[in-house]
């Protein structure tokens, strides 16, 4: 008979346990042959792993390795493939030991190996040594659970040449049917960018399972695609019912996309059909509070986070640069506060992020240089792009260009073209001098990855401002010399479910008529109250007023704006997604509008969110 371990102590009972049962009988052996028989073969082997079974630590494991390396011949597969399961997933270093004494290591111990190095931070390197080592050695054949943690390790690594070699093996040993390995690559190739050979392989694969439309969907979500994996999801939901990684990529899609509807139904879905343990997966709701906080529904957002009964640091991320994109700087502070001292989490990267984006959007220069400095000296956290390019744009925006300059001259990083336009769009804002705006707009041009548009537009209208139609001439032609071409302005609505886009001065939507009609009473009722338009942002050429004016009233949120006067029933919010940042007429127009026509309109811009209600907006004029 057995004994099982005593609970407590664990140590010692568990080794007089062990040896007991290993050794159990050695007197009564002597009575038959065929009992001595017994325990030196099968019923001695049977004893150590019923021990195993039982093990609850690397100690107690290595004492019942110990028994096994004196009492055992290590040609024994079955037990050492017990053991080696055991201790691969505890001890990495001690696994690599057991695997050296094993005389000729079958395709399970190989693959045991291999899945620890990959599942290893440390260790994922060794991954694909060990499948050459395999190879070269020839006594082994990779087989279907060999591929999986072949391709993990190069995922991780973003080992293209790796993976693409072991794509290669997974053809020639005829596995390309199989849905794991498949599964495994699709996920390979979006880790290293190449969504249309993800894209291939799943579009090949004879079966599909619900994990492989989820890899699919979230290579993706991950790769920006967010039109497309929407799409899929809908053929998926043809097929299979979503799960929570599923809406987990979803969300993170319709955040993105501005989707609302799709969000709010996925968050429905979770609610009303999936089992407890997704309503409070904690990824799961990480996605739906950044999804409605990036789709204008900041108090949803708030809701939902109060009540989440589980939060970790991703979730404290979200909700203050939520907070921050909407203005909201005072609140993104108190949840600092609070992710601090009422949960316990200490801020990371990413959360100052946030915080300092909120001190940009509402122009706080002292209290972002406080925050800059806590995370520096209190949290040790060393400032990367994001963050001074969060300063620098902080002090160029509230008028200390110069302060600004100097910061991005003397950090420790090279200045990225972000860093340098916020310069250069501070410029054009506060009216530098030309000098300083033509040395910034030198600094961009000269920097790697310099063909954005939006810096020759900023750079045009620095000259347009002054006057000097030759330079903006000039400016034109050296975006036509080196091929760039401006971004044109899009703004979309989603209207019971269909999203509509619209550019600049658009003509194509079915309802052109209806859009232009609502335009011309907008523009009437405008002037009755006295609306002098800002010709400042206006096409960057020598023309008469009349035509740039003109220009202004067809921007893409204005048309945007009029199909939600039309379609949007009264109460309900008008959401508008705007891939520029909101220009001054169209900020001022906006206004009005909510005021003249007792609407609220929420415009998200490239840069954050206006709330527009009875002629204000929740920027304060400072954006």
């Amino acid at each position: 008979m057995i004994l099982a371990p005593a609970p407590s102590p664990p140590h010692r009972s568990f080794s007089f346990n062990c040896t007991t049962a290993i050794n159990a009988g050695p007197g009564a052996a002597a009575t038959t042959s065929n009992y001595q028989d017994a325990r030196t073969s099968d019923h001695h082997n049977a004893c150590l792993l019923s021990v195993l079974s039982q093990c609850a630590s690397v100690s107690q494991f290595k004492q019942i390795h110990a028994q096994a390396l004196r009492t055992t011949l290590n040609n024994d597969l079955i037990l050492y493939c017990k053991l080696f399961h055991f201790i691969s997933s505890r001890d990495i270093d001690y696994s690599f030991r057991l695997f050296s004494q094993i005389h000729s290591p079958n395709s399970f111990i190989w693959n045991t190996l291999i899945r620890a190095c990959a599942q290893s931070h440390a260790h994922k390197s060794y991954a694909f040594l060990l499948y050459h080592e395999m190879l070269k050695e020839g006594r082994v054949v990779a087989d279907n659970h060999t591929f999986p943690f072949v391709l993990k390790a190069c995922a991780y690594l973003f080992d293209e040449f790796e993976g693409k070699q072991a794509h290669a093996h997974v053809v020639k040993l005829g596995f390309a049917s199989d849905v794991y390995i498949n599964n495994s690559l699709i996920h390979f190739y979006a880790s290293c960018g190449l969504l249309e050979c993800a894209r291939k392989v799943f579009d090949k694969m004879p079966t599909k399972s619900a994990v492989s439309w989820n890899v699919v969907i979230d290579a993706l979500v991950q790769l920006g695609e967010f039109d497309s994996a929407l799409k899929l999801f809908i053929h998926m939901q043809k097929l299979f019912e979503p799960d929570e990684y599923t809406l987990q990529s979803v969300t993170c899609a319709c955040a993105s996309l501005g989707a609302l509807s799709l969000g709010m139904w996925a968050h429905a879905y979770a609610l009303r059909v999936c089992d407890a343990t997704v309503r409070v997966d904690v990824l799961v709701n990480n996605a739906l509070v950044d999804m409605y906080c990036k789709c204008g529904m900041l108090e949803f957002a708030q809701q939902l986070f109060d009540r989440m009964s589980r939060r970790d640091v991703n979730s404290w991320n979200s909700i203050i640069l939520g907070f921050a994109t909407h203005g909201k700087a005072r609140v993104a502070f108190e949840y600092l506060d609070s992710m601090v001292k009422v949960d316990g989490y200490a801020p990371n990267s990413i959360t100052f992020v946030g915080v300092l984006t909120a001190c940009n959007h509402r122009g706080l220069v002292n209290q972002g240089r406080k925050y800059f400095d806590m995370m520096v000296m209190d949290y040790k956290i060393k400032p990367q792009l994001e963050h001074y390019g969060c300063l620098v744009d902080l002090l160029a925006r509230a008028g200390l260009v110069d302060e600004a300059l100097d910061l991005v001259l003397n950090m420790p990083l090279k200045p990225d073209l972000v860093i340098w336009r916020s310069l250069l769009d501070a410029c054009c804002k506060k009216n530098a001098s030309m000098k300083l705006s033509e040395r910034v707009a030198k600094k961009i041009l000269e920097s790697e990855g310099s063909s954005s548009s939006g810096v020759y537009v900023l750079l045009s209208r620095i000259y347009a401002s002054a006057a000097r139609w030759n330079n903006v001439g000039l400016i034109r032609k050296l975006m036509t010399d080196r091929g760039v071409t401006k971004e044109p302005g899009c703004s979309s609505i989603e209207v019971d479910g269909t999203n509509h886009e619209f550019f600049a001065g658009d003509t194509c939507h079915p309802q052109t008529n209806d859009i232009y009609r609502i335009l011309d009473m907008i523009n009437e009722r405008l002037q009755s109250i006295g609306y002098i338009p800002d010709l400042s942002q206006a096409p960057l050429v020598d023309e008469q007023d009349d035509l740039k004016q003109n220009a202004l009233q067809l921007h893409s949120e204005r048309l945007a704006i009029a199909f939600g006067l039309l379609h949007v029933k009264p109460g309900v919010p008008i959401r508008i997604f705007k891939n520029l940042r909101i220009c001054n007429d169209c900020h001022e127009v906006t206004k009005l509008i909510s005021r003249i026509f007792n609407a609220e309109i929420i415009v998200r811009d490239r840069a954050r969110f206006h709330h527009f209600k009875d002629g204000f907006c929740s920027c304060l004029g400072y954006w």
